[in-house]
């Protein structure tokens, strides 16, 4: 029987991303209990993976995948940062806020991050790693695929929006992905595969 792996996000879009980043590993992927809440009070992204998949862990009694990630802009030094998600009620919220601040600025860099945490059944934190897109922020939304900022956000040396990716493009240059890679050493310690 495969081993089970609950995904610590109630994010549709976040935990089909993971599915898909999971698919050649032997593991049944679940998402986190819909009437699981957590308070993501911690002041970086790393702090924040760690509350989540402790708190997913200790409701499913199962090993839990967590990730705190989002965007950081130069030009708004580092918003909207751990608030990415918070940032509007919607994607086209956050993005129309996004664009609207950064109107006046001609320098429209920025980076994803994602990091990723691991915790046992009992809450005990066993491997966590980060990864990181660089790019800028366009003027308007382009691309028809993924989530949140993907459709503003052009990665360096692509040329693409991730909107515009096919999901393995996306998983190669994203910060999940990229986190995703480093990652796999500690998804074969643990579960033995």
């Amino acid at each position: 029987m495969k081993p089970k792996l609950v995904i610590a996000s109630s994010n549709i879009g976040k935990i089909n991303e993971f599915k898909e980043l999971l698919s050649d590993f032997p593991l049944i992927v679940l998402g986190q209990p819909k009437d699981l809440v957590v308070t993501e009070t911690g002041s970086t992204f790393a702090e924040n993976s760690r509350l989540k998949a402790i708190e997913a862990a200790l409701a499913t009694g199962e090993i839990a995948l967590s990730d705190d990630s989002g965007l950081s802009v130069f030009a708004l030094d580092g918003a909207p940062g751990i608030y990415s998600s918070r940032y509007g009620n919607s994607d086209s919220e956050r993005i129309g806020r996004l664009l609207k601040e950064l109107k006046s600025f001609d320098n429209r860099s920025a980076f994803f991050s994602a990091s990723l945490c691991l915790a046992s059944p009992k809450g005990e934190i066993l491997f966590e790693v980060e990864g990181r897109c660089n790019g800028v922020i366009l003027r308007e939304p382009i691309g028809e695929f993924g989530f949140g900022y993907d459709p503003v956000f052009q990665v360096d040396g692509t040329g693409l929006t991730f909107s515009q990716m096919s999901p393995n493009q996306k998983k190669v240059f994203s910060h999940r992905g990229r986190a995703f890679s480093a990652l796999i050493p500690g998804l074969k310690e643990i579960f033995k595969f």
